[in-house]
């Protein structure tokens, strides 16, 4: 079991899964807890994606899928990025994003990785084990660090991130408000 990890509320262990149209209800499920309105880090989600219906949660998922294909053109000012999503006993928790290289809004505001976790599985460790699990993944992909940028105030991620192995560069003031950015050496 990875370290700190608690099982205690759900029986299964999770698992990092490529986006599906097979987990679309247990999907909206999870985005109906985070509330209209409010931003799903780790998701992709753009505020033009139709996810409701099956055949726009079907097109979503394409575009998530195919963006870490070189062979696929990318949209102005996106990066490839390897989408996953947190499961357990096909409950939806969370998702997260490993982008494979930084732009300069990336480098500003975003950072290499972002993740969320819904409100009803947090204090479990996922997000730790989720981010423990994509390091891994950056490594495979030759980056020798990577930066998280989270909000300010958001004492949870900074903990998290803190928790793997990141270093706090500072505070900086930037189009979302402050935020605490950190470099994790692979």
């Amino acid at each position: 079991m990875p370290a700190g990890l608690r099982t205690d509320t759900v029986g299964a262990m999770p698992e990092l899964l490529a986006p599906t149209v097979r987990l679309h209800a247990a999907w909206l499920e999870a985005h109906d807890e985070w509330g209209p309105g409010l931003h799903e880090d780790g998701f992709g989600l753009r505020s033009t994606d139709e996810v409701r219906s099956p055949e726009g949660f079907a097109a979503w998922v394409a575009r998530l899928t195919d963006g870490p294909d070189p062979a696929q053109p990318l949209d102005a000012g996106r990066v490839p990025c390897t989408y996953r999503w947190i499961v357990e006993d096909d409950r939806v928790f969370g998702g997260i994003a490993l982008r494979h290289e930084l732009n300069d809004y990336l480098l500003r505001v975003a950072g290499h990785i972002g993740y969320g976790i819904r409100r009803s599985a947090r204090r479990r460790g996922l997000a730790s084990w989720a981010l423990g699990r994509m390091l891994v993944q950056a490594r495979a992909l030759g980056l020798d660090r990577v930066l998280l940028v989270c909000e300010a105030g958001n004492d949870a991620s900074s903990r998290t991130i803190e928790r793997c192995g990141g270093v706090l560069e500072g505070v900086r003031d930037t189009e979302l408000g402050p935020a605490r950015r950190y470099w994790i050496t692979l």
